[in-house]
């Protein structure tokens, strides 16, 4: 990995249950792009926002082949850029906070979110994942991703000897517990020696206010994303070579403790 990667998330304030003012939103923004982005990554269930009625979630569930990964995949190839983020999906007889990565090929990676919220009612109404966090290779760099709460979980999140280089993580996390979402960023980025994305949504709903919580930390734990002028994205440029280097002065990785994660 020596290559360099522009990453921009997009701080959306998603509108409950309205999928098309959602979908519209991000079309929208899209005309403020940075020039040159690699990855744009949206928040956590970023169509149709969380909500807690069991017949609405039905309703608004999609296959992957419905309206929300298709809108993506027209975004993906006519940008150039891959999207991150995830959606309310359905695959029988669940329903789940489904996770994504669509490139600009049309080439598709998913991941069902694993941890619940259980101080909420997200367990009773969605399914939990049961596979690892995926790790896709795209324009040299090696990329994980997590949903939300998943980010709470270090032995979840830990890298196998730095087998990818960029955590994206795509949340709905509110102001009450800012400290711990930034915080916990850094930590993902510090023990893993990676570039992490906390893509949070932006303005507020019925759970909480997420307004200005969207960060971009390099494998030291040092913020470095930026909001440029007259645009509504997060952005920062990651250094391939540096994070390389940097690694190898530290090679914290060779003396990790190597448990394995118990069978989901």
């Amino acid at each position: 990995m020596n290559t360099n990667l522009r990453v921009a998330t997009l701080p959306v304030a998603i509108c409950q249950a309205d999928k098309e003012a959602n979908l519209a939103a991000v079309e929208k923004a899209l005309e403020k792009l940075p020039e040159g982005t690699d990855i744009v990554v949206l928040p956590e269930l970023f169509s149709t926002g969380y909500m807690e009625d069991s017949d609405v979630l039905r309703a608004l569930a999609e296959r992957n082949t419905g309206e929300t990964i298709d809108r993506i995949k027209s975004w993906a190839a006519r940008t150039g850029a891959a999207f991150a983020g995830s959606y309310l999906a359905t695959t029988h007889p669940g329903i789940y906070n489904r996770g994504f990565f669509i490139e600009p090929s049309g080439e598709e990676t998913f991941y069902d979110k694993h941890h619940l919220f259980s101080l909420s009612q997200e367990p009773r109404l969605f399914a939990a994942g049961t596979e690892r966090p995926p790790i896709v290779r795209f324009r040299g760099w090696n990329i994980s991703l997590i949903v939300c709460y998943d980010l709470r979980f270090p032995v979840w999140c830990r890298t196998r000897k730095s087998d990818y280089d960029l955590l994206l993580v795509v949340a709905n996390w509110p102001k009450v517990r800012a400290y711990a979402w930034e915080h916990l960023l850094i930590a993902r980025a510090i023990e893993n020696q990676c570039c992490v994305v906390g893509a949070n949504r932006g303005g507020k709903d019925a759970y909480g206010d997420y307004e200005g919580m969207s960060y971009i930390f390099d494998g030291r734990g040092m913020a470095i994303g930026v909001k440029p002028d007259d645009s509504p994205f997060i952005v920062a440029d990651l250094d391939g070579a540096r994070q390389d280097s940097y690694r190898r002065k530290f090679p914290f990785q060779h003396d990790a403790d190597n448990f394995l994660i118990q069978q989901i």
